[in-house]
């Protein structure tokens, strides 16, 4: 349904309210405002003017998309679409009030990042003119002409400006009243499929004629484009093959989970804008499935958005630097108040929409890979978050993942993941993609066996011995729980292709207590950050200390090194840590999947594969939450009819006595590859040693199929 019809009456309850800020706002384009901050307002009210224009194009207070609209060439949408965000693309940002080192050069240290926040608010009503949600829009206008309001009242009194304190007090309210509104919008968006924007796109659109990615309202690249061309251009039998594989996936993790798909309605599916094609061809499998998709868009208000990445369907980001300059907006109200307000329309949102809670299956995400390397650039001007913020940050996530598992409970839903390159990833795109599709559909069986055997000889060792070669400094010994009943019970799951596609992994939830050593890697793709000389030290399964060498200059001044190894450990902590001082080891791993590796080092690709598929490419080790999280009392069975154990650690564990102190609310990954791994040896009480690996190559015995792949001509 259009949500022209479905906001019919949101929509006419605000029209007054909107025609009112709008007449006003383009009346400040011809006004005289005091220097430094005429630019400002004048760019504001010209950006407001673009969206009374898109508005209007878009057919404002019409009944449906107007013809002139669909009509628009290829060249004219591309236009609206540069114009809607070229003020943020790179070559622009550096004179952008969104940029906020340009914010303060201009306003000033207090005013600055201020306004730099209510504009990156406001560049949320392009999503919302394509969508017509005609209340945002108006709540981001009165918002933006009360801040005003607090300058032109200053100048009349005979001030320079107004406080500070005043016109951070209008943002915190603006962002506390209307929570309310945006809060239970996205969790409605995130389970109800009657919010259809984008399923009526992918499943009506003409997806031959490129047009339709302009429909969406998001940045459209010329990777969007040729993405979206080259899907036009697979045989049918090839979107059929990818889309099974991914739908398929999902339903067998339903299975090897033990859980009851039958009693659930929808799913919500996940992927970035190009793949339209495949995912027309899944919502029909999962509709056969008896699954409704659900659509949703990845969050433009701060409120919603996530400090790591985005999550919904959208394109890629038309400039991440600004993405992460305002990764901490929330640094401006988070607070207790705002903490236990948050909560309290969580709560009562998922309470009021705890029926299509109780239909939602999970997720189902397509993830992309192939982006150019992103070097961030850690700006004073930006918001950050003093250390009582992070903490209410971590509290507050880890209280909704609580109240979220009472209305979705995990051990009742599932998920699966799969991942494609982006054509960004260099001349050899379309092999590349090919080359994916046939990873993503290894052999289920072989590798089944393969990995028990893996599995048999872990089974019987107290603990797992890691260590690097060739630079990497790896050793770390991995303490593994005692079996009572080795005949029916194991330690590691042997994961073929079903929730994390590709197949090619057994794991295990370790026990801490032993735990102990260092994970080196040289370079390592995480959350679309590369890390350089990634170090995390455990002790008893616990992060004691983390940094990388991002930042390390040529530079031998005390200085400069030491700010060199802050920032690299300020990313650690942000993009891995996900914002704690330490974690525990939730998961250790060994991949597999030797093929995605020849792969890797055949294109030249290595530390451009997501860790989705990096993580089958070696031993990986996974700090935060463990597999099985708010799943544990669960029990998970192997295809060889062993009951998978390891399910807890002494962290988790404490979910029977205190919740938070339990879960983290994450769950990272680190892959050593191959060719920067020494030995995996499995070490029994009596310390008698059994190699898996020796040198990068597998050793025991059963396995040896695996390097084939490893010694191929293509290495």
């Amino acid at each position: 349904m259009d949500y022209r019809i479905l906001l019919q009456k949101e929509n006419e309850a605000v029209r007054e309210r909107l025609d009112l800020s709008m007449e006003r706002i383009a009346s400040i384009e011809k006004e005289e405002i005091r220097l430094p901050y005429g630019p400002y307002f004048k760019r504001m009210a010209g950006f407001f003017g673009l969206m009374c224009e898109l508005l209007t194009a878009r057919g404002i207070w019409e009944d449906a998309l107007p013809k002139r609209w669909k009509e628009q060439t290829l060249e004219e949408l591309a236009r609206w679409n540069e114009r809607l965000y070229e003020d943020i693309l790179p070559e622009h940002y550096k004179e952008s009030f969104a940029n906020p080192d340009w914010a303060v050069r201009c306003l000033g240290e207090g005013l600055g990042p201020l306004l730099s926040f209510l504009y990156t608010e406001i560049r949320g009503c392009i999503v919302y003119a394509f969508e017509m949600r005609l209340e945002n829009i108006t709540i981001l206008a009165e918002t933006f002409l009360e801040v005003y309001n607090l300058f032109t009242q200053a100048w009349e009194e005979g001030e320079e400006a107004p406080r500070e304190q005043a016109v951070r007090d209008t943002l915190y309210w603006y962002v506390s009243d209307y929570a309310d509104l945006y809060l239970p919008w996205r969790i409605r968006e995130g389970l109800d499929p009657s919010l259809n924007f984008g399923t009526e796109l992918i499943m009506k659109e003409d997806l031959t004629d490129l047009r339709y990615l302009y429909q969406f309202g998001e940045y459209i690249s010329p990777s969007e484009m040729k993405l979206a061309a080259f899907m036009a251009s697979l045989p049918d039998e090839v979107i059929e093959k990818m889309a099974a594989t991914y739908t398929e996936g999902f339903r067998r993790g339903f299975k090897v989970m033990g859980r009851d798909l039958s009693k659930k309605k929808t799913l919500v599916v996940e992927y970035q804008l190009g793949f339209e094609r495949m995912i027309r061809r899944a919502v029909e499998n999962f509709r056969e499935m008896g699954l409704e998709p659900v659509f949703y868009r990845a969050a433009v208000e701060s409120v919603n958005r996530l400090s790591n990445g985005r999550r919904g369907y959208c394109s890629s980001s038309p400039n991440r630097q600004y993405d992460y300059d305002h990764r901490y907006d929330s640094a401006l109200y988070m607070g207790n108040a705002f903490k236990e307000r948050r909560l309290s329309i969580l709560k009562t949102a998922y309470e009021t929409f705890k029926e299509q809670a109780s239909w939602c299956a999970g997720p189902a995400l397509v993830e992309t890979f192939g982006e150019e390397e992103f070097q961030p650039v850690n700006k004073k001007t930006a918001f950050s978050l003093n250390d009582h913020q992070q903490e209410l940050t971590l509290s507050c996530a880890t209280a909704a993942r609580q109240i979220i598992n009472q209305y979705m409970p995990g051990d009742e839903t599932s998920f699966t993941m799969i991942a494609f390159p982006r054509p960004e990833i260099g001349p050899m795109f379309e092999d590349i993609f090919k080359e994916t599709i046939r990873i993503n559909t290894l052999d289920y069986e072989t590798y089944q066996k393969i990995q028990q055997t893996l599995i048999d000889a872990l089974d019987r060792v107290e603990y797992v011995r890691v260590t690097g070669r060739d630079g990497n400094e790896t050793d770390i010994r991995v303490h593994l729980h005692n079996l009572g009943n080795p005949s029916r019970e194991t330690n590691f799951e042997n994961c073929v292709s079903d929730v994390n596609i590709p197949l090619g992994e057994v794991f295990t939830s370790p026990v801490l207590t032993g735990t102990s050593g260092l994970l080196h890697v040289k370079r390592v793709y995480v959350e679309g950050y590369l890390f350089k000389d990634l170090r995390l030290h455990f002790k008893d399964g616990r992060v004691t200390d983390f940094s990388c060498g991002n930042f390390i200059s040529q530079e031998n001044e005390t200085v400069t090194e030491e700010n060199d190894l802050r920032q690299g450990k300020d990313l650690v902590k942000q993009v891995i840590m996900r914002g704690h001082s330490w974690l525990p080891l939730g998961e250790f791993a060994i991949g597999t999947n030797t093929a995605a590796y020849a792969m890797a080092k055949k294109y030249g690709i290595g530390n451009r594969l997501p860790i989705l598929i990096a993580e089958k490419t070696g031993p990986h080790f996974a700090v935060g939450d463990t597999c099985y999280r708010f799943a544990e009392d669960s029990p998970m069975y192997n295809p060889d009819g062993k009951e998978v154990i390891a399910r807890d650690n002494e962290i988790s564990i404490l979910r029977k006595e205190n919740m938070e102190k339990a879960y983290f609310s994450c769950h990272t990954d680190i892959t050593i590859p191959y060719n920067e791994l020494g030995d995996i040896l499995a070490v029994e009480a009596d310390s008698s040693q059994t190699a898996l690996i020796r040198a990068g190559r597998f050793v025991l015995p059963g396995t040896e199929e695996l390097n084939k792949a490893l010694d191929s001509e293509a290495l």
